[in-house]
């Protein structure tokens, strides 16, 4: 079977499952995320205000705060949106969610998916997947894991089929982006990236590596065959074409607001600073251990009476409280940027000097949403896709590479449970998760002819198999034993909290295995 009826067929079985997912979803009793409503405000704001009141309409607390690219999307569903219930358009129709609109959301979400399924199919056919001896079977070459791993992908599933969001249409566009890269076409995959940006912002986590990239392969033309830099061989004209292109997407963008005087109004729903360190939700990173560390010393102080007059912090307290640090420092944005650049910085350099590697710009991509994942300033659970989505690419290439691949992506779709957290959803993420998980674990190590050893899992080591089993007891303890104690009223924020903790640990270790798996990695460009 060929990548194209590959494709096709992934395509249709994942929309049925879609589907399935819409009617089960669509009861008006059912669990909706408050996404319903902010996109609902959009589609009302760009639809029925002109475009110079889109970033200072305030009437919905879910205000505007995407770049305007994806404004001018929101427009256009707009337009097909009317047909189906004209009073979702209506900005003073607040939290409304009649049947036709929930089914018009859960439909545009499908809908657009195609462009994740074009961008997965644009990377098959790219030179960035490598043959190998299992290229001709049907479902265990690496192009069909490959689709199949993105296609049907958890985490995806959940946020943006049952959670609801776009996460699928924006990344098809990043697959899109890094297919230009891997076939050359850097131009193009410049133009992509930029409309990306203009989409959501958040994809600046990865924009250093397409500069560096960028910069150091297509702007020194002739000068891959080393690490060190021929500056007489950097081309302005090249320079300027790959600036123009950029440009240009970002004045299309942002032009109407430069001319209406808004730009600072703009970038102030972009880059909302007031908000907290971290989101109601801490993302499994570097500052969810900051935040449990604060939390122990306080209450090793307090047993040791010190410091008894200080408050223990909130954390048990709800869902949208903002923890406070009693015994570590107060951290700022400032010092997140600072972190963060210094997290990726290391990738830079070895990218940079690794000119006409896509390989390593990939690999750059993964270590940068990392870096900006770990010591970003308010970062989303969700932000957690924009490793693994990339890092599929590289799972069936290297062996290396899969092993880490199924580590963090058990741990990172688990730590997007939370999300859905009633007890209607509770089966379907767990069979989500464990389909994807065993797909991934039992394929990947038949393509690298990985032996069985019958104490541990498929292509993990000892100590990494023990942790991803300790998941087991974890979801029981949070889903079973934690409202059966009735911790739920005394402790609420436990489940959250324990989930974040753990799951920050395996994305710590992924993320310093990683690194120095790039650092240490020493690859030939793809063009030699």
């Amino acid at each position: 079977m060929n990548t194209p009826h590959i494709v096709n067929l992934m395509v249709s079985s994942e929309d049925t499952i879609k589907c399935r997912l819409l009617v089960v979803s669509h009861n008006k009793n059912k669990f909706r995320s408050t996404d319903f409503e902010v996109h609902r405000n959009w589609l009302a704001i760009t639809h029925s205000l002109p475009i110079s009141k889109w970033y200072y309409e305030a009437t919905s607390e879910w205000t505007l705060d995407y770049p305007p690219l994806f404004a001018w999307f929101e427009f256009f569903l707009s337009q097909i949106a009317q047909f189906f219930d004209p009073a979702m358009l209506e900005v003073k129709n607040l939290n409304y969610a009649s049947p036709a609109t929930v089914l018009f959301q859960r439909l545009s979400v499908i809908v657009t998916d195609l462009l994740f399924a074009y961008g997965t199919q644009q990377c098959l056919h790219s030179s960035g997947i490598r043959k190998s001896s299992k290229w001709g079977s049907r479902w265990g070459s690496p192009a069909a894991i490959l689709q199949i791993l993105l296609v049907g992908n958890t985490g995806l599933l959940l946020v943006d089929h049952i959670h609801f969001q776009y996460n699928g249409f924006l990344l098809g566009i990043l697959l899109l982006s890094i297919a230009r890269v891997l076939q050359g076409h850097y131009l193009m995959a410049a133009f992509w990236f930029a409309v990306l940006l203009n989409l959501k912002h958040i994809f600046m986590y990865v924009a250093p590596a397409y500069f560096v990239y960028l910069l150091r392969s297509y702007c020194f033309p002739g000068n891959h065959s080393g690490s060190s830099v021929q500056w007489k061989s950097f081309s302005p004209i090249r320079f300027a074409k790959l600036s123009l292109v950029v440009a240009s997407v970002f004045l299309v963008s942002f032009g109407p607001f430069i001319v209406l005087n808004q730009l600072p109004q703009v970038f102030s729903r972009l880059f909302p600073f007031k908000r907290g360190l971290c989101h109601a939700y801490w993302a499994p990173n570097f500052w969810a251990l900051y935040n449990i560390a604060d939390k122990v010393a306080s209450i090793i102080g307090r047993l040791l009476g010190v410091g008894s007059d200080m408050p223990i912090g909130v954390m048990t307290g709800g869902l949208v409280q903002e923890y406070k640090h009693v015994i570590l420092p107060e951290i700022t944005p400032r010092f997140t940027f600072l972190c963060t650049l210094l997290s990726i910085l290391p990738a830079l350099v070895k990218l940079w000097r690794s000119p006409g590697n896509p390989y390593h710009f990939v690999r750059c991509i993964v270590l940068c949403a990392s870096g900006s994942f770990m010591f970003g300033w308010h970062v989303h659970e969700k932000a957690i896709l924009l490793v693994i989505i990339p890092l599929s690419l590289m799972a069936v290439i290297w062996k290396k590479e899969a092993q880490m691949y199924v580590l963090l992506s058990t741990v990172g779709h688990y730590s997007l449970f939370p999300l859905l957290f009633t007890a209607f959803e509770l089966p379907i993420k767990f069979i989500l998760l464990i389909i994807h998980s065993t797909y991934a674990f039992a394929n990947l190590a038949n393509l690298f002819d990985i032996k069985k050893n019958s104490l541990c899992l498929p292509l993990l080591n000892i100590v990494e198999s023990i942790y991803l089993i300790g998941l087991i007891p974890l979801f029981i303890f949070e889903n079973i034993i934690h409202p059966w104690l009735g911790l739920d009223k005394r402790l609420p924020f436990l489940p959250l909290m324990l989930t974040s903790v753990y799951c920050s640990l395996g994305v710590m270790y992924f993320w310093l295995k990683y690194y120095w798996h790039f650092l240490t990695t020493m690859l030939p460009s793809m063009s030699g």
